[in-house]
């Protein structure tokens, strides 16, 4: 959009767009962190990369912008996002990074940065995948979907 015209609406179109919810999590030396996080996506096979999106003003954003390593879990559908790491979930610490990785997803994979841009009011990194943790055999993805986080193949309310 240009100078001067509205954002109005953006909104209700960036929420049109179903995609996938993630958990990244990394370790500090003081804490382990977790955020859900929708705008993640694959770059590259060979090399294996991936992107993260975050708000550049999070907590998680001023962690990446710092520490290179963390892991990434695609949730699974009936999983409420952050929530994995506080209700008690089985969990293991990912061997490269550290960071908490929580079983019950459809797949886990830990990173290590490689490039950081920021992009308006997002911090993009850049990753290479270091480790494929596991590959769930099954199940069904959490989607975020106008607001709301959808069964797969559920009509959206008109």
């Amino acid at each position: 959009m240009g100078p001067g015209q509205s954002t109005a609406g953006l909104g209700e179109v960036l929420g049109a767009f179903a995609s996938g919810v993630t958990l990244v999590t990394v370790a500090d030396e003081r804490d382990d962190i977790g955020t859900t996080v929708s705008a993640f996506c694959p770059v590259s096979v060979d090399p294996p990369l991936v992107l993260v999106s975050l708000m550049a003003d999070s907590y998680p954003a001023e962690l990446l912008g710092r520490l290179d390593r963390f892991a990434v879990t695609l949730l699974a559908a009936g999983r409420p996002g952050a929530r994995l790491m506080l209700d008690g979930v089985p969990h293991r610490r990912g061997e490269l990074s550290g960071a908490l990785i929580p079983d019950g997803g459809l797949a886990a994979i830990e990173c290590e940065a490689v490039q950081r841009l920021p992009a308006g009011d997002h911090l993009l990194v850049i990753a290479g995948v270091a480790a494929v943790r596991y590959v769930a055999p099954g199940g069904q993805p959490l989607i975020r979907f106008r607001g709301g986080y959808p069964a797969v193949g559920t009509p959206s309310p008109a």
